[in-house]
């Protein structure tokens, strides 16, 4: 996995990346690779991302804080790319110590991540209300009017807390008021949640606030290996998504070097992952998406539904015409499969090869996919109970068919295959 770093003595920054519309499982796969790495940093996104992991028959969803936690010999970072709301961020904490995890010991973070005011989240329902029939389906955590103002130059960043906060958090909480009124929203409440948003900002300043794109860059000289956790997927990229139905970062490998301050040259492996079939939260085009009983019966069976808002997800057959876009963009060297055993008992799987409109055939991601029908081809499925199998020798054939399509229709290896929620249902290949 860190061959290049071994060979050269210096270190390597590996990412793990979600390539549809997120929801794939990283956080598990994450905790799988820490013993790998000696650091974890987050690089992108906010609490509208919710990484899910579960053993020793305990359950955690992790929304801000790297999914590398758990391990006590690591450092995990949460860098200058992510949005970080203080009340969030203190509850998920406080539940982590309570569990006996020792978190000021094993995170850092930046001081130019920037902050999610009780403010950014009334203008996130503000601004949705405002596009009416157009709405774009956000989380409602203020995650857009937040990346909105780094753009703008108008911010609040971690680093502000440490001096000359209280005037600086007033005039900004002014600037969000004086526009909730000019859009004539004014029927909101923030008192209680304001009381305990800054009750996070004091706990915040008990971790250490630090310039991590130094440090990170002072460990990879010391040899050190960097694992950069994703957030969301590319189909969901402020550049390269389905936009406008995107999030507010950037979520590919070219996020990692700007979330994190590292270098291109840096990169080592880029680990793909998605899942056996599409699945999609909110509003947006969605070619492969199932209205049918078979829809709903993958969206029982996998437990498709958001980690953060619990609403359902939209599901769908794979989709070849985003994965391979996803695999350009980003520079995939290996692919993860998950949820491979949410398919057992179909006797057929289909697999989205092309998108079809108007009578035009494309294999390659099209401006805009409103509209598209997606073009099928049928495989024969596996009528047996993957989530007992421990090692590839006891896959089915046909399911080992399923994953020799993939690869040879995507050109890139599948590496590990996921068979069930617990991190010992992990498969290398």
């Amino acid at each position: 996995m860190n061959s290049t770093a071994n060979k050269t003595h210096r270190g390597q920054v590996d990412a793990l990346l979600g390539i549809v519309f997120g929801d794939e499982g990283k956080g598990k796969v994450v905790d799988v690779f820490t013993p790998h790495y000696d650091v974890v940093a987050r690089f992108a996104g906010g609490p509208n991302a919710g990484h899910t992991i579960i053993f020793d028959g305990k359950k955690f969803v992790l929304r801000s804080i790297p999914s590398g936690i758990f391990d006590e010999g690591k450092l995990n970072i949460i860098g200058n790319g992510c949005v970080i709301a203080p009340d969030l961020f203190m509850d998920e904490a406080r539940e982590l110590e309570s569990n006996g995890y020792d978190l000021r010991s094993r995170l850092h973070i930046s001081n130019r991540a920037h902050l999610i005011l009780p403010t950014h989240r009334v203008l996130d329902r503000a601004y949705e209300a405002a596009k009416g029939k157009n709405k774009v389906g956000t989380t409602g955590k203020g995650i857009g009017p937040t990346y909105s103002e780094k753009a703008s130059r108008t911010g609040l960043r971690v680093g502000d807390i440490m001096e000359g906060f209280e005037a600086k958090y007033a005039a900004l909480k002014a600037r969000h008021e004086q526009i909730l009124a000019d859009l004539n929203y004014t029927d909101y409440d923030i008192t209680e949640e304001e009381k305990r948003w800054l009750q996070g900002i004091d706990y915040l300043r008990q971790f250490v606030i630090t310039d991590t794109a130094t440090e990170i860059n002072r460990m990879l000289e010391q040899g050190k290996n960097v694992l950069a956790e994703g957030a969301q997927g590319t189909m969901l990229d402020i550049d390269h998504g389905t936009y406008p139905f995107v999030s507010s970062s950037s979520t590919t490998t070219g996020g990692v070097c700007t979330g994190l301050g590292v270098a291109p040259n840096r990169i080592g492996e880029i680990f793909g992952i998605f899942k056996a079939y599409s699945t999609r939260v909110g509003s947006g085009p969605f070619p492969v998406e199932l209205f049918d009983e078979t829809g709903d019966l993958i969206r029982e069976v996998g437990h498709e539904y958001g980690a953060v808002t619990g609403r359902n997800r939209r599901c769908g057959w794979v989709d070849l015409v985003a994965l391979k876009y996803a695999i350009m963009i980003n520079g995939v060297t290996q692919l993860i499969m998950m949820k491979g055993d949410v398919l057992d008992g179909f006797k057929t799987i289909r697999a989205c090869i092309a998108y079809e409109k108007d009578g035009e055939r494309v294999t390659d991601m099209p401006f805009d996919t409103e509209g598209w029908e997606p073009v099928y081809r049928d495989l024969p499925g596996w009528d047996q109970n993957l989530s007992s199998m421990t090692s590839k020798e006891e896959f089915p054939q046909t399911f080992k068919d399923y994953i020799a399509f993939l690869e040879s229709e995507l050109a890139t290896p599948i590496t590990i295959v996921s068979v069930g929620p617990d991190r010992e249902q992990t498969i290398r290949m």
